[in-house]
């Protein structure tokens, strides 16, 4: 593998960095991005019993709750606003909502640019390479394999390497993607059946449903 990394040259460091960086933003995000971490089960629920026996104590149970997951803290925007019109807790749960979707989405645009930029290196590597077969050919011409060896390894061993960052990187990017839209979709849902049951538009029961 040494050997591999030497005869891809200087470009190969880069590369390298990229497959560093982006292999750290996957293990990050799988982590972040649990549905037990993002949208518990049966939290709905909870708030629900909170916004009927909110005491005293309210403010510090609505702290712990935003802490608790991302779908904590826009069903505690929604329950700090239970006392105003229906318009003026959508608007604040929907401002919560933009915030907490830009965090899940949190380094998925260095993961694209991770995707973009790998192969422009890789393709950067093969015209250094051959720049450097036609260097030899211009000095000592086409007499000597083994001298035109280097260069042509150059540019193969970095565009592989380019492409073999940048196919997994793009995968786990649109994956992300689709899972940040996923989770979205159900805070919206929870958010929602918490409107309608503070303000009577559906029943008690329907928090679980």
């Amino acid at each position: 593998m040494l050997e591999i990394v030497k005869a891809g040259g200087w470009l190969m460091v880069p590369i390298l960095l990229c497959s560093v960086i982006a292999v750290a933003i996957v293990l990050e995000r799988i982590w972040a991005l649990r549905r037990s971490r993002v949208v518990p089960r049966g939290l709905l629920l909870t708030v629900w019993e909170q916004a009927q026996g909110a005491g005293p104590g309210g403010g510090v149970q609505l702290q712990r709750l935003r802490a608790r997951s991302p779908l904590g803290q826009v069903l505690a925007a929604g329950l700090a606003a239970q006392d105003h019109s229906r318009e003026v807790m959508k608007e604040t749960i929907e401002e919560t909502g933009r915030r907490v979707a830009h965090e899940l989405e949190r380094f998925l645009n260095t993961l694209g640019t991770i995707a973009m930029i790998t192969p422009l290196l890789g393709l950067l590597g093969t015209v250094v390479g051959m720049i450097e077969v036609f260097n030899v050919i211009t000095e000592i011409g086409v007499g000597s394999p083994r001298d035109l060896a280097g260069g042509i390894s150059q540019a193969l061993v970095t565009t592989a390497a380019g492409i073999g960052v940048a196919i997994p990187t793009l995968i786990f990017h649109r994956y992300f993607r689709g899972r940040v839209d996923e989770l979205v979709i159900e805070m919206e849902m929870e958010a929602v059946k918490l409107v309608e049951v503070i303000h009577g538009e559906r029943s008690a029961s329907g928090v679980t449903a």
